[in-house]
């Protein structure tokens, strides 16, 4: 049976949409030092499955919980304007606010969801990493790192050597940097002190379920060292949310497969910091969604839309915003509960899309900002990438 990465390869440069690449009352801007301790597998990063796109089974079909999201008017569903859902209602802190020209950002209102804000305004400030022995990446194509970006240009390589400095660990090989387009993975699992597990089009249920990713990533001997969990994960699962609202998915429906995807990603924090799983400690850092409209939902933004299907724009595009929100809140108030790290990926490329230059657009941060998404529309460019190897770093390193 073929790979994933080989059915994507034929359309690698396909899009997809609203994709890519996972309490206490009040936001706190600044450092804090507290310590952290399924799908079927066939959905890509461009949101194609190996039998078609949009099947409406994002996370492989398992029901949600069946309470937010239920299609209920004005039952606290996420995105219907409820106060203290996430979804938007409540004031963001000042620094991730002053970035865009309007002075008020998109996306989910934090004031709910209990996150301590970093310094750097990159990212959450859970934990105080240190005594590094291991570093693990898992996710989706934007951690492996997808052409045409060359590999020394991938955020995982440029982390990965920062990594081997701050904490003194053996820097992986140049074999390790690089993607094997067969598999859709990285071309060695592991070198040095680091591994990467993450594989191109893998969705939030792929940690623990069709993918397996975690319980690949590590051997009985791995657990007993300091390791440091890196991911990005979740775009596939909206993708395909996405494809499913264009082709007039019921509403309650789609809804259900937003749970599911938060239920995986849920599972899958709280599989890494299950007491005693890591004696010596483990420290997880994952990013947001992010998307490449700049919180317009307008797909056809991206000049290569078409060749994916896209070839029209959402009936409703608040809803994929609302969609969009609803996650990005969640992940947030995940990290809180777990004393894991956020880093603001979808805050950090909103205003880099193809609505960049749109004084418009919620996410316009003045003229001349460079777009960060490539030709495929979903992965970054170089620069894209070295800002999220940033936003990563800063995130660890305070």
């Amino acid at each position: 049976m073929p790979t994933r990465a080989a059915q994507l390869i034929p359309s690698l440069c396909l899009v997809t949409a609203f994709t890519l690449a996972g309490c206490g009352d009040d936001v706190t801007g600044g450092g804090g030092d507290g310590t952290g301790s399924e799908t079927d597998g066939t959905e890509n990063e461009t949101g194609e499955s190996g039998n078609e796109m949009g099947d409406g089974d994002p996370g492989d079909g398992d029901p949600g919980d069946g309470d937010p999201g239920d299609g209920d008017p004005g039952d606290g569903d996420p995105g219907d304007g409820d106060p203290g859902d996430g979804d938007g209602d409540e004031d963001m802190p000042t620094c991730i606010d002053e970035q865009f020209v309007s002075g008020d950002a998109p996306g989910p209102g934090y004031g709910d969801t209990g996150i301590v804000i970093g310094s750097h305004c990159q990212g959450t400030n859970h934990q105080d990493i240190q005594n590094i022995e291991r570093v693990v990446f898992v996710g989706d194509s934007v951690t492996v790192g997808t052409p045409p970006t060359t590999a020394d240009d991938f955020y995982r390589s440029i982390l990965a050597e920062e990594l081997s400095i701050m904490f003194g660990i053996d820097a992986p090989n140049f074999l390790w940097e690089q993607a094997n387009p067969i598999d859709g993975t990285a071309l060695v699992k592991e070198d040095g002190d680091f591994a990467s597990c993450a594989e191109w089009g893998a969705r939030n249920d792929d940690f623990l379920r069709g993918g397996n990713q975690l319980p690949n990533c590590f051997a009985a001997q791995d657990f007993e060292k300091t390791t440091l969990v890196i991911t990005t994960m979740g775009g596939n699962d909206i993708a395909a949310i996405a494809k499913d609202s264009l082709e007039g998915v019921d509403l309650a429906a789609l809804w259900e497969d937003v749970e599911s995807m938060l239920q995986f990603k849920r599972e899958a924090i709280e599989w890494l910091v299950e007491p005693g799983r890591f004696p010596n400690g483990v420290y997880v850092v994952f990013a947001n969604v992010y998307e490449f409209t700049d919180a317009t939902a307008d797909l056809l933004s991206c000049p290569a839309a078409g060749l994916a299907g896209f070839d029209a724009n959402p009936e409703d595009p608040e809803l994929l915003t609302a969609v969009m929100a609803h996650i990005n809140g969640e992940y947030a108030k995940l990290a809180a509960e777990t004393q894991t790290d956020m880093v603001f990926m979808f805050e950090g490329f909103c205003g880099h899309g193809f609505h960049a230059d749109d004084p418009e657009s919620d996410c316009y941060r003045g003229p001349g900002n460079e777009t960060w998404f490539d030709l495929t529309c979903i992965h970054p460019t170089p620069a894209g990438h070295a800002a999220l190897a940033q936003m990563f770093l800063e995130t660890i390193d305070e």
